[in-house]
């Protein structure tokens, strides 16, 4: 039989804790954020519908974007017993330099779009955890203005070869006088994909004020502050080439871009070199042949080629034929550190996040992109310490199984969105 007693006053006291309040509300909702999904939700709640659905949506039925995250779910780890992992080194080498983290971040284009912050809020978290940030050809912020916020870090530009190519030239030039040390040539946006959201929200750029943008705006008052009181938004690095923001968009798609222009922005760029988006063993091997730095597997995020190949599940294959001579990159689909050492595992030099840095951004501004790179940066460590493993170098494919269950396909985009934010 239990025995009972009177509490005892002291015993009490010791077991409550109170928790000093949080008063600042941008870091107390932060606080509570746990998962790179957390910020999601927050960033939802934060943004208005056109500019949060064109960050997180992709191209005609979601299929590319809802099977990337899917591959990474379906990944089933292979961890070792009886092996210490108290000290973890997260560090890598990356195209000749040092990242403090197996991940960058990925160009996005109109980031002041989604918080006022923009790229200046990206470049400045990369450069305290010390890792690579990567400049969008159409970003919000110039070359030049992230290279003072970032001047003693990695920067590399994403470069799209436009219609007017002396556009994309000087731009290159821009890029190498910055001190930029490597350039994204990006190969898979010959037309702009179908981003049926943005189409059914009438989403612009810049943004239209119209009676449901208003209504939208009435809970977010504070994004519309934002986006009325700083400066105009626009594509920073392009803004003095001329034309109205539609007709640079349709610049920067251009189907007749060929291996004559890679050859002539190699003459120029002295850095490292990337392929951005290859999907297909086959131009892999052609690029190593060609003598590029590496090659980016990317289907960008879903939002182009809807269908196209899940970067995550093409790895292993490109690996075995160009591996050994080539570095090696994925993006797509990320949302845990667990997605990204499931990457590194497999072989991958290198992971880029695109989406869960917006999502910080959204929910936070600078602290939003700090709080998503902390998220991940503990789940790596968390991961690699159960998988028994102390660096990076240590990962390997015995730690990774790929599963083969594909996301349901649905015609009906809201229906795949609602699934894919749980």
């Amino acid at each position: 039989m239990v025995k009972r007693q009177f509490p005892k006053p002291s015993e009490v006291f010791d077991l409550l804790k109170f928790k000093k309040p949080e008063l600042n509300p941008k870091r107390r909702r932060l606080d509570a954020a746990l998962t790179t999904w957390d910020l999601r939700t927050i960033a939802k709640r934060r943004t208005p519908k056109a500019a949060f659905d064109y960050t997180d949506g992709a191209a005609e039925g979601e299929i590319s974007l809802g099977r990337a995250r899917k591959a990474f779910e379906d990944v089933e780890f292979h961890p070792d017993i009886l092996r210490p992992a108290e000290d973890v080194d997260t560090s890598c080498q990356i195209l000749g330099g040092p990242s403090a983290l197996p991940f960058g971040i990925a160009p996005t284009g109109f980031t002041r779009l989604m918080q006022t912050e923009g790229e200046i809020a990206g470049a400045g978290a990369a450069n305290a955890a010390g890792i690579p940030f990567t400049l969008s050809t159409l970003g919000t912020a110039s070359i030049e203005d992230v290279q003072a916020v970032n001047p003693t870090g990695r920067n590399w530009f994403q470069l799209y070869v436009m219609r007017r190519r002396e556009i994309s030239y000087r731009l290159v030039e821009r890029a190498a006088a910055a001190g930029f040390d490597t350039l994204m040539f990006t190969v898979d946006t010959p037309v702009a994909g179908a981003r049926l959201r943005d189409k059914r929200n009438g989403f612009s750029i810049p943004p239209q004020i119209t009676l449901g943008t208003v209504l939208n705006a009435i809970p977010r008052p504070w994004w519309w502050f934002d986006f009325l009181t700083t400066p105009k938004l626009e594509f920073a690095s392009l803004h003095s080439t001329g034309g109205t923001v539609g007709e640079l968009l349709d610049a920067a798609m251009d189907p007749t871009i060929s291996h004559e222009d890679l050859d002539v922005i190699r003459s120029m760029w002295k850095g490292k070199i990337i392929i951005k988006g290859v999907q297909n063993v086959t131009d892999a091997k052609r690029l190593v042949d060609l003598g590029v730095d590496g090659v980016l597997l990317s289907n960008h995020g879903g939002r182009q080629l809807d269908r196209a190949p899940v970067p995550f599940r093409l790895l292993p294959e490109v690996l075995r034929e160009v591996g050994r001579d080539t570095t090696v990159m994925i993006d797509t689909g990320i949302m845990n550190g667990a997605d990204i050492v499931a990457s590194m595992a497999l072989g991958a030099d290198f992971t880029l996040i695109g989406r869960a840095y917006l999502y910080g951004l959204m929910a936070g501004g600078r602290q939003g992109v700090d709080k998503v790179i902390e998220i991940l940066s503990s789940e790596i460590v968390r991961t690699m310490k159960l998988l028994g493993v102390s660096s990076i170098e240590e990962l390997e494919p015995r730690h990774v199984t790929q599963l083969t269950r594909l996301v349901p396909v649905s015609g009906n985009v809201k229906a795949a969105s609602d699934a894919l934010s749980r």
